[in-house]
């Protein structure tokens, strides 16, 4: 019985270690963390051959009280079950809820009583804003009420009768709210008021209620909306009536349908003009025109009419103080894209500069490293924010008093319009879950607005991309980090983790690890393989692999998962030349290096103290060795020298005869991350070479690995990450000048009798014979 229990315990014990040292190895395959393949998503990374994706349809109305900043709206939804599952009831987001007095947004956010304090930052402790969404009533088809429950910013409706496989159901909602001053309590949406002539301007989003998204993954994507994590929806076709002030201009997700009865005769001839306008936008409502309408402001209301098909948000804009500027974009199929941006005079000086022409840019760009953007029109609106939605993004840019504007501003303004545009791509249509997953977007959004940003001018000021410029993130405090594979709400340094992390991973995958042919093939099979479809982390990761034949998944695992750093550091380097035998030349050598040593102190006074020694006085004690230099050669080292030669073949003479240079180079990662290994050799001549090795050195040994290389030309300093590559946060020790002198090794031959050994002076008495010789 004993025995049996110490065997049960060695093979437990094995087994721990063997555990343990799974989970040290940094090259372990992620299948534990990967969701395991199916019919509805495959190995490869693709969509299964049983993918299904729900879809919702909307008829809304909706009019905006100018007067009273109330929004009031009534919509018919028809949610189509695409899944095979029975649905027994339905949920729905209710995102203006966050606002409500009694939102857990506010209980969950941490604050402090400073000593100096706004009044916003004091109200805030005790939110007085009467907002979220009131519910008139929700009805099924035949105008009968439905059972419901609103669960903070969630509302389930209780179906009468589970909903099945391949049905689709129609019911009605009817609801209100107060709309949210910007400037006082920000958020996404809401109005701007400008005191100046007493007008607003209105940026409305997540202004209806909308179906959650109901996928193979998570069943219903429910989780509440605490103001971080953003909005996960499915697709759909809208059909929308807004209803505001005669007077204003509105932009909003789809296709204007009335044109005839909102837009003058003008600007319907200017719109025209600026679908075949290719290279600069063409005005449709000026300055003077926006001055104008602010000026009489109408009472009047009246309906602009939009319908936007396989889209799964739905957002617009409304003011009278719109200036309005359009131009064409033409697409590989042959289709015009419009380029539209609608601004406020307080950002004339940049708006009418730069907004559309950005949009366009940018149209061009991501559809060039992605597939075509397939919409019709992309609006960019002075809502002084970014934020995103389908075809229309609201985005910040406002000049100084005196029409000017700095240089960060400037490129603030393109970038944020880059950016939001961007996100046309990612979540609208390569269509992620924002509320789990912040980087699936945000961070290959950021990460395709570096390369767009790039194509817009030469040494463009980008915030984020390159390696070099999150090294201030991944050598901070690590209780403040989080992996990126971290929940949405539960970040620490939200923009650095979300944003500019995994942007930079993939910049490093693109430059660094893949290269940019294979990154770029595969980058773009997965968006075109996931456009309008809900892809998840595995499906990107997978997808990623699969179309380059490169494993990735030590990248995943450290960049993604881990919050180590890159830090690599020579340790130390060994300079070497091939022992050739050549007794000329090794003594030379010899004696040169010893020449450089350094001399102990007492040496050196005793030189300077001693006057005469005993032999400098009585030479009858000198012998053979009080002169003899160990580093001399002799006749017989060049007869030996002479008969190794002999032996050589003619590659092994080759070789002795080039003189290489040999360098043995230790490199530590202190850092933990694995990342590949970039030296740079800078030689006598001062040209530079530079070697790449794979990340997979690091596989049997993750802290220290040896390298060695040989080289034609001596070698005066080594780098390692010359160019920045790798987001090293120490470079103070990537840097080191190998010694100027080499030590020697020698080449092997088999076979090769070793001398027999004799003593100096048994030596130089054998030379002699030989020289004294006839």
């Amino acid at each position: 019985m004993r025995k049996l229990l110490i065997l049960i315990l060695i093979i437990i014990t094995s087994n721990i270690n063997a555990q343990e040292i799974l989970e040290r190895d940094k090259f372990r395959q992620l299948d534990n963390l990967l969701a395991t393949p199916n019919t509805y998503r495959t190995a490869s990374g693709a969509p299964g051959h049983e993918y299904w994706q729900q879809k919702a349809d909307y008829v809304i109305s909706v009019t905006i009280d100018d007067e009273n900043q109330i929004l009031r709206g009534k919509e018919t939804i028809t949610y189509h079950n695409q899944s095979p599952d029975p649905l027994n009831y339905l949920w729905l987001q209710m995102d203006q809820n966050v606002r409500a007095k009694d939102s857990h947004t506010h209980d969950v956010r941490e604050n402090t009583i400073r000593e100096r304090m706004s009044t916003t930052q004091i109200n805030a402790m005790t939110p007085n804003f009467e907002g979220g969404f009131n519910i008139d009533y929700i009805k099924n088809s035949s105008d009968k009420d439905l059972s419901y429950i609103v669960n903070k910013t969630m509302l389930r409706i209780n179906l009468p009768k589970p909903l099945k496989s391949g049905d689709k159901y129609s019911f009605k909602v009817k609801w209100w709210y107060n709309i949210n001053n910007t400037n006082e309590i920000g958020g996404r949406s809401g109005y701007e008021p400008f005191s100046v002539d007493s007008n607003n301007v209105y940026v409305i989003a997540q202004f209806y209620p909308r179906l959650c998204m109901y996928n193979d993954v998570y069943g219903w994507q429910n989780k509440q909306f605490l103001g971080r994590g953003e909005f996960t929806l499915g697709f759909g076709d809208f059909e929308v009536d807004i209803t505001v002030p005669v007077d204003h201009l509105v932009s909003a997700t789809g296709e204007l349908i009335n044109q005839d009865k909102v837009l003058t005769l003008k600007q319907i001839q200017r719109y025209n003009q600026a679908k075949t306008s290719f290279i600069h936008p063409v005005t449709i409502a000026n300055l003077e025109e926006a001055e104008e309408r602010i000026n009489t402001k109408k009472k009047q209301y009246k309906t602009w009419k939009f319908k936007a098909e396989n889209v799964r948000d739905f957002a617009f804009a409304s003011s009278r103080r719109f200036i309005w500027d359009a131009m064409g974009v033409k697409m590989s199929n042959g289709k015009t894209v419009m380029a539209m941006s609608m601004w406020t005079k307080e950002g004339d000086c940049l708006w009418s500069k730069y907004s559309t022409k950005a949009v366009a840019h940018t149209i061009k760009w991501y559809s060039h490293y992605t597939f075509d953007y397939p919409y019709p029109v992309a609006w960019s609106i002075d809502g002084s924010m970014g934020m995103e939605y389908p075809m229309i993004c609201f985005n910040f840019g406002r000049c100084e008093d005196d029409g000017t504007y700095s240089q960060r501003t400037k490129y603030g303004h393109i970038g944020v319009i880059i950016h939001e545009v961007g996100h046309n791509w990612f979540p609208m249509i390569v269509n992620s879950d924002e509320r789990q997953w912040t980087w699936m977007d945000e961070g290959l959004n950021t990460f395709l607005q570096y390369l767009t940003e790039q194509q817009w001018e030469r040494n463009y000021p980008s915030r984020r991309g390159p390696a070099n410029k999150i090294v201030n993130y991944m050598k901070g405090d690590k209780s403040k980090l989080s992996p990126i594979m971290t929940n949405s709400e539960s970040i620490f340094q939200f923009g650095s983790n979300a944003y500019a992390k995994p942007a930079t991973g993939l910049n490093i995958l693109r430059e660094t690890v893949m290269g940019r042919e294979l990154f770029d093939y595969a980058f773009k099979e997965y968006t075109n393989r996931w456009k309008f479809k809900h892809p998840t982390p595995s499906d990107f990761f997978r997808t990623m692999e699969d179309a380059s034949a490169v494993d990735l998944d030590w990248f995943w695992r450290g960049w993604f998962y881990t919050i180590d750093h890159s830090d690599q550091a020579i340790v130390s380097i060994k300079y070497l030349q091939l022992d050739t035998k050549d007794p000329v030349a090794k003594s030379n050598q010899a004696k040169a290096q010893r020449s450089q040593q350094r001399i102990n102190i007492s040496v050196i006074r005793n030189r300077e103290e001693i006057t005469q020694t005993l032999n400098e006085v009585d030479s009858t004690i000198d012998d053979f060795y009080t002169n003899y230099d160990p580093l001399d050669f002799d006749v017989l080292d060049i007869e030996e020298y002479e008969t190794y030669r002999t032996s050589l073949s003619n590659e092994e003479k080759e070789l002795l005869d080039a003189n290489k240079h040999f360098y043995q180079i230790e490199i530590e990662n202190k850092g933990g991350l694995i990342m590949p290994v970039i030296i740079e050799f800078e030689y006598e001549d001062l040209t530079k070479e530079v070697k790449r090795i794979p990340a997979e050195i690091w596989r049997f040994n993750q802290s220290t690995i040896t390298k060695s290389y040989s080289t034609d030309k001596k070698v005066i300093n080594i780098t390692l990450d010359p160019y920045l590559e790798t987001a090293d946060i120490d470079t103070s020790n990537n840097s080191i000048q190998p010694q100027s002198l080499p030590s020697r090794f020698e080449l092997y031959k088999r076979n090769r009798r070793n001398s027999s050994s004799q003593n100096p002076m048994q030596r130089a008495k054998k030379a002699n014979e030989k020289i004294n010789q006839p």
